[in-house]
């Protein structure tokens, strides 16, 4: 019965999404990727809401209930029948009767599963396609043949873009920029590399007196470039999502003085990559939202690049890589023995990282192990000392947000 009832409500939000677009017309930006979808969304919409009345996914409004919700309204959340009625018949009205409506949606498109984006693409088709990054072992490969089949499902968002279009793809990661053979739209890349028409150069993570504060940047395109600085965010994830945000600007007419302008209000998503004050005096990064191992050697090496009395990674499972489990794991336990003076892994999975990290040479004493983040909380706040930069990031499942309420200077 619930199945029942959980099918006919996509089938209503499908439905009134549909409608909805047809009724208003409004532009839509899509996104999709393996990581960063989030904090690239909210970069754009930084940038876009200074020149149009712009509606975004909130959280996580990225599947089959998610984004026609985003487009039907402007919720952050859901709640129980009475919320649904609600939203129904708040729909039907704004179809009788016109009201101010966005202009842009600003979408994610998830590729949990196989025939996910299609499905996304039958309530809506964006004018603007925008790719993050895929990744040698994208997160929920477990669901596909491989990662060869997850890029070609993600790629679906630039295939069916209009000839007047734009894709947006990210000029590094070579499963993203071979998708520019996939789209008769116009391509626009970004990235850090040499060839992108949207380049980050002169990239840093700054801090003062050990005292981590943001990070700076030039966003150049052809021969104009822009310094951009970012406060309270770290790590090369936010500067694709501003390059990212920097050619959606450009692909409107906007020139690269506004767009720095705008990006000067970007605030990064809540666990991702965001610091905020730990106890005892120490600096806390949060990534705890989701986890992938292109995204887990990211936020490493972020933390590589800032200086601290002591560095301790707070790692623990990355969840839905299937076959590749072992391997990324023990992949990450090596790179983080070359950066952790401490490592604590929760979950079953993250013991391959303790015993990577062991193998590679970071001494066992080191080295703590905890299959909840219930169990870690505590013994974490206990291990941090003041000065102390620590990183805590794993898969949004193993909840590791419970250990960075536990350890945040209130």
């Amino acid at each position: 019965m619930k199945s029942i009832k959980l099918k006919f409500l996509k089938w209503v939000l499908r439905t009134l999404a549909i409608w909805t677009i047809k009724k208003y017309q409004p532009g839509v930006i899509g996104i999709t990727g393996s990581v960063g979808k989030t904090s690239t969304k909210e970069a754009i919409l930084a940038v876009m809401r200074s020149i149009r009345r712009v509606r975004a996914a909130s959280g996580n409004f990225n599947n089959e209930i998610g984004l026609p919700l985003t487009i039907l309204g402007d919720y952050d959340r859901v709640g129980g029948f009475g919320f649904w009625c609600k939203v129904v018949a708040t729909s039907i009205l704004r179809l009788m009767f016109s009201v101010i409506y966005p202009e842009i949606l600003i979408l994610e498109y998830a590729a949990d599963r196989p025939g996910d984006i299609k499905y996304l693409l039958e309530i809506v088709k964006p004018q603007i396609s925008v790719v993050t990054a895929i990744g040698d072992i994208p997160v929920h490969v477990e669901y596909y043949s491989g990662p060869d089949a997850v890029a070609r499902e993600k790629s679906r968002l630039v295939e069916t873009l209009p000839t007047i279009g734009f894709a947006v793809l990210n000029y590094d990661d070579e499963a993203v920029f071979d998708m520019k053979e996939r789209t008769r739209a116009n391509v626009v890349t970004y990235g850090y590399g040499d060839g992108a028409q949207v380049r980050i150069t002169n990239f840093e993570n700054r801090s003062e007196n050990r005292r981590p504060l943001g990070i700076t940047f030039k966003v150049e395109h052809g021969s104009n470039f822009v310094p951009v600085r970012m406060e309270g965010v770290f790590g090369k994830t936010q500067g694709y999502a501003a390059a990212a945000a920097a050619a959606v600007g450009l692909s409107f007419g906007m020139n690269l003085v506004r767009v720095a302008e705008a990006l000067g209000y970007y605030q990064a998503p809540a666990h991702r990559m965001k610091m905020i004050p730990g106890v005892k005096g120490s600096y806390v990064i949060d990534d705890s939202y989701n986890a992938s191992p292109l995204s887990m050697r990211a936020a490493i090496e972020t933390i590589k690049s800032l200086r601290a009395t002591r560095r301790i990674g707070v790692l623990g499972d990355m969840l839905e890589i299937g076959k590749y489990t072992v391997e990324a794991h023990e992949m990450i336990g090596r790179l983080a023995a070359k950066v952790f003076d401490v490592v604590v892994t929760v979950g079953a999975r993250a013991k391959f990282i303790a015993e990577a990290a062991h193998k590679a040479g970071l001494p066992k004493k080191n080295i703590h192990s905890y299959e909840t983040a219930d169990e870690a909380k505590l013994a974490v706040q206990d291990l941090i000392k003041k000065g102390d930069m620590v990183l805590v990031k794993a898969s949004h499942g193993i909840q590791l947000d419970k250990i960075v309420e536990e350890i945040q200077q209130i």
